[in-house]
């Protein structure tokens, strides 16, 4: 899509009227006919043909509460009209606010996802051009909402990708070509370098794969100031079997999502990055597949940290919080950064107890939590504050090394895991861990099978937009 400003509506050319519920006397005026039978309802449009037999289409916004999404609405128009587009179409904006006008790019961007990279015979793209109708200076909100969009779709495919071509190394490759494209350092850590620094629990995770793990260090640095910001740390599990405490065949080839907190770390940082905000931000991501082997770790070992703390293996399909164990520990020790959040498909606990509408969170610190929330509910990426109270320490106390990595009880799935995570952090006043498991890959209305939801882009951007760069 590319999308420019004009200031006329051509009304001999195809048009699209985004309208409010109950609301057409604001675009009746632009209308043919006196009664188009349309009430603007949410995620409805409908066809009215001009005097000249151009295309009109009437586009619902709903009503106030349907604000936060209404990505989802463009989305949907896009996706099932714009085969019968022309080249170029019209968008007339001037009864939107800015940022209703940025969510219906970023909702046009997101209809352009295809989930069918890998098939033999390729979708056409056709390439279009949106001229957007509004007497204000719209270029800021054109441009941010393309970028999102367009970060939003390239996490989605990387969730997407089958794991025999989604390596860890691939994982590094995307980043290193992300960071040559928007201008920003990535550095890569393989196997050697993973040695010699002593990230002991991603090489435990990584040792029966014969993709080699790595950990990916993203830095977009332009203030002056070498203090860091954020850091954001994902989980990177390009392929979870469960190892040894190995997982039942159902559902398995899902599993390839188990990157899905990698993926919104990799893609913020390159947003940050197009949209040059004036922050200091690292990512890093710990990615390794946990796969079955003579060489894998086991239940009853005791591995290494990076953070020179031990831990004695439970269950090896809680792998995830051992790598991201390791990336939280790095993050601090090497950037001290002032806020720090990680991002995990964590636990199957956090959708039993949230389903599919929010992600878990859990932090001691009450006012980034407020202010995560707020921001959830605005952009509808909604997260729901879980409990870190001390009482759920015991249950991770280990007889043979200084925690275990599960407290190998059927209760507090998603909560156990996070206090295992705030074991590693310092006791950082700042962090927040975010358990996306159920949010990240799901049914869609656009795919025949689970697929990625581009969950937390917008969550995270927007969070350091409104929170860190104040």
């Amino acid at each position: 899509m590319k999308y420019t400003q004009i200031k006329e509506l051509n009304f001999s050319k195809d048009i699209i009227l985004p309208c409010k519920k109950d609301d057409l006397e604001s675009i009746k005026h632009l209308l043919p006919i006196e009664n188009p039978n349309f009430d603007g309802s949410f995620l409805t449009h409908h066809l009215v043909y001009g005097k000249e037999g151009n295309k009109i289409y009437l586009v619902g916004l709903g009503e106030q509460k349907n604000e936060a999404h209404l990505e989802d609405t463009f989305r949907k128009f896009c996706f099932e009209t714009k085969k019968y587009w022309g080249e170029n179409i019209q968008f007339f904006a001037q009864n939107l606010s800015t940022e209703s006008l940025k969510k219906a790019v970023i909702g046009l961007e997101m209809a352009q996802y295809v989930i069918g990279a890998f098939k033999s015979t390729k979708e056409e793209i056709k390439e279009i051009n949106i001229d957007f109708i509004s007497t204000e200076d719209i270029q800021k909100e054109l441009e941010e909402g393309q970028f999102t969009g367009e970060a939003i779709n390239k996490i989605k495919a990387l969730v997407d990708a089958p794991p025999n071509i989604k390596t860890p190394e691939y994982l590094g490759d995307w980043a290193k070509k992300s960071s040559k494209d928007s201008n920003y350092k990535c550095t890569v850590f393989k196997q050697k370098e993973l040695e010699k620094k002593g990230f002991e629990a991603v090489l435990s995770v990584g040792k029966g794969s014969v993709n080699k793990p790595v950990v990916i260090v993203n830095e977009y640095t332009p203030k002056k100031s070498k203090k860091i910001d954020i850091a954001l740390v994902g989980k990177g599990i390009t392929f979870d079997s469960g190892g040894i405490s190995i997982k039942g065949s159902t559902n398995l080839h899902y599993m390839k999502s188990d990157m899905g907190g990698a993926a919104v770390v990799l893609g913020v940082v390159e947003l940050v990055a197009k949209l040059k905000l004036d922050i200091n931000i690292v990512g890093i991501v710990a990615a390794a597949e946990n796969a079955v082997d003579a060489e894998s770790y086991r239940p009853g070992d005791v591995i290494d940290s990076y953070s020179g703390k031990t831990i004695e293996i439970i269950d090896t399909d809680a792998e995830g919080r051992l790598v991201l164990a390791d990336g939280i520990s790095y993050a601090i020790k090497k950037f001290n950064p002032e806020y720090l959040i990680d991002l995990a498909t964590l636990t199957g606990s956090v959708v039993r107890t949230l389903g599919y509408a929010a992600a878990g969170m859990f932090t001691q610190n009450q006012e980034m939590a407020n202010s995560m929330s707020a921001i959830g509910y605005k952009y509808h990426e909604r997260v729901w504050q879980l409990p870190m109270f001390e009482d759920y320490e015991a249950d991770l106390k280990s007889d043979v090394a200084d925690i275990k990595n599960f407290n190998g009880k059927p209760i507090e799935g998603a909560i156990n895991a996070a206090k295992f995570l705030e074991f590693f952090t310092e006791k950082h006043p700042k962090w927040i861990h975010l358990d996306i498991a159920g949010v990240s890959f799901g049914a869609s209305q656009y795919a025949k099978m689970k697929s990625a939801t581009g969950f937390g882009i917008q969550l995270i951007t927007n969070f350091i937009k409104e929170k860190v760069t104040m």
